[in-house]
């Protein structure tokens, strides 16, 4: 089980159901169908007979962005509780049985979603589809198998924060930036809530979140559409929807000026993270400006050649390490980002000056036609190379689903990224990266004692998911 972040240096560029039928829609281009079963599931399925396997994925909307302070960490805990039995599956029974069937299985929180996966031979997926549907209703939440696992999530927060100078430096950089949203709280949640959590805060939240109305079930790989939707049928139709929380809107406020954060641990060298409130993607067909920062990602850190590593990398050898992120779908308030390792004999204040001056170039120049077609073509093969994986593809769909866009605008949107141009490029820089619109975050390394015992212990993959 694990928890999802931004991490810096990786280019998060989002990744790409509105029938009331309940029977399947025509197949488009791309051999997807969907569904919506009476409960109010929905179902996507997309074909792909190149392997003789399925990968089931069972998408919830509820993520870090709904929890509440206090207990904060909780869409993760229980997510880690769903592999903890069922009325007919025994703890751990769940991924010993599709071990058994050659398969692989795991399971993941973001601040938007928790979503549950397998993939399996695909004459498996009647058995996947049963043991899904069964934990989404019949889960059983005692207090001797939760108070064993809150200890394995505790851990692991120790392991991937508290004893990393990089996700500490994030951590504080989110909490710094957003002052009212949930956004500012990453899925792991804060130590305190965790020691305080009890099984009857995530019995709340799976009474709370975890219904069919609430769901998106993605298949893709080798079946028929026809056995999809009867599967999908047989094993969640019958399960009854619920009425769901009202989401009360939780803007974050206007930033009125920069925002620094200095944090301290032990480190080898000093980090740098600098972090502009940007706009998302709402509307594929209107979002101009989501589609422009995309470009600006690639065009500053997407490629070997790209501007931050040919200019303060390789150039000025103002880093040794650099780069962007964008995520341009999402339920809450993002954040562009920069992140870097000064070089030898640098500072972090030289480091952000080349940031700030990288920017102000190309506010003024622009991008050249050559360098936009370059950037645009490895964007965009980047996209279409996810979809060689079955994995993939469900990933694709359902994470975007789970944000509000539709898979049926993924060839629009291709198609928007192409026809960005250097002005736009310029007008969002303009617009979005000034100081009223960013946090900066400085590590300021202490002394690593190599004497030292590990903080945390290693522990087994099957407990980190």
């Amino acid at each position: 089980m694990c928890y999802f972040t931004r991490v810096f240096g990786l280019i998060l560029l989002g990744l790409w159901l509105a029938t009331s039928s309940a029977a399947p829609i025509s197949a488009t281009p791309q051999d997807t169908y969907e569904y919506q079963l009476k409960n109010g599931m929905r179902v996507i399925f997309r074909r792909d007979t190149r392997s003789p396997t399925v990968a089931q994925m069972v998408w919830y909307r509820a993520g870090s962005i709904d929890e509440f302070n206090g207990t904060t960490g909780v869409a993760h805990a229980l997510e880690h509780m769903m592999f903890k039995g069922t009325k007919t599956v025994k703890p751990g029974d769940f991924s010993r049985q599709v071990a058994a069937l050659g398969g692989q299985e795991n399971a993941f929180t973001s601040n938007d979603y928790t979503a549950y996966f397998q993939q399996v031979g695909k004459s498996h997926l009647p058995t996947i589809m049963r043991l899904e549907a069964d934990r989404m209703t019949n889960l059983l939440l005692s207090k001797t198998e939760f108070d064993k696992e809150i200890q394995v999530v505790m851990e692991e927060r120790r392991l991937r924060t508290e004893d990393q100078a990089s996700a500490l430096l994030y951590e504080q950089l989110l909490a710094t930036a957003f002052v009212t949203s949930p956004r500012r709280v990453q899925p792991i949640g804060w130590m305190d809530d965790l020691k305080a959590m009890n099984y009857l805060d995530v019995q709340q939240w799976y009474q709370r979140w975890y219904a069919p109305n609430n769901a998106v079930l993605v298949i893709a790989g080798d079946a028929q559409p026809e056995q999809v939707y009867a599967l999908a049928e047989k094993y969640f139709g019958g399960i009854a929807a619920r009425p769901l929380p009202l989401r009360k809107p939780q803007h974050e406020p206007v930033q009125r000026g920069l925002r620094i954060v200095e944090v301290k641990a032990p480190a080898e060298n000093p980090q740098l993270a600098m972090a502009y409130k940007v706009p998302i993607l709402i509307d594929p067909k209107k979002d101009e400006e989501s589609y422009a920062l995309m470009v600006l990602d690639v065009v500053l850190s997407g490629h070997t050649n790209s501007r931050l590593q040919r200019n303060l990398v390789r150039d000025q050898r103002l880093a040794d390490e650099m780069g962007t992120s964008y995520m341009p779908i999402s339920r809450g308030p993002e954040l562009f980002y920069f992140w870097g390792v000064p070089a030898q004999g640098k500072t972090l204040a030289q480091l952000e000056d080349a940031v700030r001056a990288e920017l102000a170039t190309l506010a003024k120049t622009g991008v050249s036609e050559a360098e936009l077609a370059r950037v645009k073509a490895q964007l965009v093969a980047k996209k279409v190379f996810k979809r060689d994986s079955v994995f993939g593809q469900a990933m694709e769909i359902g994470m975007a689903q789970m944000s509000g866009v539709s898979w049926r605008d993924f060839d629009l949107m291709l198609e928007k990224i192409y026809a960005v141009t250097s002005a736009q490029v310029q007008a969002v820089i303009t617009r979005y990266f000034t100081d009223d619109q960013l946090t900066i975050a400085r590590l300021l390394p202490l002394p690593v004692d190599t004497h030292a015992a590990p903080k945390g212990k290693t522990l087994p993959n099957e407990l980190l998911h």
